[in-house]
């Protein structure tokens, strides 16, 4: 049956548009999906992560400022309470590590491992720390706006509350159920840290002992200060 026929049998002029859609078996189109509010995305966040007792993600990191560029990845892991183990495949060896109790720094060429006592960790290295308890993102983040971001997500904005000295801006990147995927720092200094996850998976089986870290034979441990 050709178009002309078919839209003079389902009506006249009028009822075409409609009557077409229906003739050929297609559904009116859904209603556009509603726009949540900051606070409302912002809950959404907090209800997936404090469900969760684990996760496992890929990321990459890149960093931009002071004359520097680079780009890195490797494996995130997470654990409650209050264990967090970054592991670089690109560079090869490098780790940060929370253990509960302290932060540990190491990278292969190093000449020490520093660690730090964790109450006192405010590194820009582990942004996601504070999912590692109770997350309540309206307590963390002052000022809190949001944005659209491409492919359906959402961008999450604000000023980290205790950091504004280091941090002029913190955002991120979430899905409309409230899965973070990538968060981006702004440092005072102009500095730019992006972090991008992949391949998710909520409540992965992590062993404890995950988050040991024996420092490499003869290689001296110095507390270090926390950062200014």
């Amino acid at each position: 049956m050709t178009m002309h026929i078919l839209v003079r049998r389902c009506g006249g002029p009028i009822l075409a548009a409609v009557l077409l859609s229906a003739c050929l078996g297609a559904q009116p189109p859904s209603p556009p999906a509603q726009v949540p509010s900051a606070k409302e995305l912002a809950r959404r966040v907090n209800r997936h992560y404090n469900q969760l007792h684990s996760l496992k993600a890929g990321f990459t990191e890149s960093y931009e400022g002071l004359g520097l560029k680079r780009a890195e990845s490797g494996t995130l892991l997470m654990l409650k309470p209050g264990r967090m183990k970054w592991e670089y495949s690109s560079p090869p060896g490098k780790l940060f590590l929370l253990d509960g109790n302290y932060a540990w720094f190491y990278s292969p060429g190093d000449s020490q491992v520093q660690r730090i006592p964790a109450r006192k960790l405010d590194d820009l290295r582990s942004p996601l720390r504070f999912l590692l308890g109770h997350t309540e993102l309206e307590k963390e983040l002052s000022n809190l706006s949001l944005a659209g971001a491409p492919n359906g997500r959402f961008t999450l904005t604000g000023q980290p509350k205790g950091q504004e000295n280091r941090v002029a801006r913190l955002a991120l990147t979430v899905t409309a159920d409230g899965t973070i995927i990538a968060i981006e720092m702004e440092e005072t200094d102009g500095a730019l840290t992006r972090f991008t996850f992949t391949g998710e998976a909520p409540n992965a089986l992590i062993p404890v002992g995950a988050f040991l870290f024996a420092p490499p034979p003869g290689l001296p441990v110095v507390d270090a200060l926390p950062p200014v």
